[in-house]
């Protein structure tokens, strides 16, 4: 298994989240060690909240997991890219994606 580096980020590593059918960008997100050994062994996204400081598994509260069925690392082994079939939104505003506006504000 490739080691991945926490210490570059402070213990966390950056999360892209993307739709393993359509390829859309859901969200990013952040894990230390131990939500990825928890999202590799159950199958489902789990994050840390570095607003909340503890794990937190996508999909606990409002039902939108997210299946994992992938896990990639970038060429410096400090970002990784998650490959999830969505249940629901992935937004906390209820948008499929957090991605749906452009910097003007303009919804997508």
């Amino acid at each position: 298994m490739i080691e991945i580096d926490f210490a570059k980020g402070n213990g966390l590593v950056p999360v892209i989240v993307q739709d393993v059918t359509t390829k859309e960008v859901l969200m990013l997100a952040y894990m230390n060690e131990e939500s990825l050994q928890k999202t590799i062994t159950s199958g489902f996204a789990t994050y840390w909240s570095r607003s909340r400081q503890e794990l937190w598994l996508k999909g606990e509260t409002s039902g939108h997991y997210q299946h994992v069925k992938d896990i990639r690392v970038d060429c410096d082994n400090d970002t990784l890219l998650l490959l999830v079939e969505q249940t629901g939104a992935a937004c906390h505003t209820g948008h499929y994606s957090c991605f749906y506006r452009n910097v003007e504000g303009e919804e997508l």
